[in-house]
């Protein structure tokens, strides 16, 4: 399953994340619960376990949440869900240990150990923008951020989801026309941190930086276009929720 705002599940996530910033836990709870009524595959099972748990009253109940979104993760062999692998073991290292298990919560932290590498990404990857280019062209770093203008960025970003550069490319300055184009790193690349275990576990966005240039090989035609009411929703969600660049 590709990540998307647009899923109903993850939509739910993101209004019980609001309840929670509002202080109204009950709310949120019912919210996550409803996303795991509601889920229908693996991905959806996990993100919505991986929220009902932090609700749970007991370190016995979050251990069993726990344990149940580490059960459907385990099921998918992606790399959205390899991303929040570290940040599960910690978890559930952390629920071992306050309940007295330091040989098992000891095994979570040597695979956080293991895991907490360059990313494990192969792609292919993209790149979404509203700028002509052509196969052989550089992207590069040092250009001003689509969300504060008045910031040079100091990486060049990039993505392994065509319709997350899709929206990259509906949501980036300019008039031209929407294009994502297949790329290639040039150099070494790390999880976006700007993206990376903030709202939702892991990299779920496939989200990557590099301050070494991106080569264009190609170009995709073919993604899912958000609707226009969808497109609008997100844009007001960067305009009201967007904090620091971490650049």
């Amino acid at each position: 399953m590709e990540f998307s705002p647009f899923n109903n599940v993850v939509k739910l996530c993101l209004q019980g994340m609001s309840m929670e910033d509002a202080k109204q836990p009950e709310e949120a709870l019912k919210l996550f619960m409803q996303a795991w009524s509601g889920a229908t595959n693996d991905h959806e099972c996990f993100l919505a376990a991986y929220y009902v748990a932090r609700h749970q009253k007991t370190v016995s109940d979050r251990l069993i949440w726990l344990e149940e979104a580490l059960r459907h993760a385990l099921k998918l062999n992606d790399d959205t869900v390899k991303s929040a692998l570290p940040n599960l073991y910690l978890k559930l290292a952390k629920c071992y240990g306050d309940l007295g298990d330091s040989e098992k919560s000891a095994e979570y932290i040597e695979l956080v150990t293991i895991l907490n590498e360059k990313p494990s990404d192969s792609g292919p990857f993209y790149h979404g923008t509203k700028a002509d280019l052509k196969a052989g062209d550089l992207l590069v770093a040092g250009g001003n951020s689509n969300y504060q203008p008045e910031l040079t960025m100091n990486h060049i970003y990039f993505t392994g989801l065509v319709n997350g550069a899709g929206l990259a490319a509906a949501l980036a300055k300019g008039e031209g026309c929407e294009r994502v184009y297949i790329i290639e790193p040039m150099g070494a690349f790390e999880n976006d941190p700007n993206l990376t275990d903030k709202k939702f576990p892991g990299n779920p966005t496939r989200s990557y930086r590099s301050t070494a240039a991106l080569k264009i090989v190609g170009e995709a035609k073919e993604w899912d276009r958000p609707s226009p009411e969808d497109l609008q929703r997100f844009r007001e969600r960067l305009t009201t929720g967007n904090g620091e660049i971490i650049n």
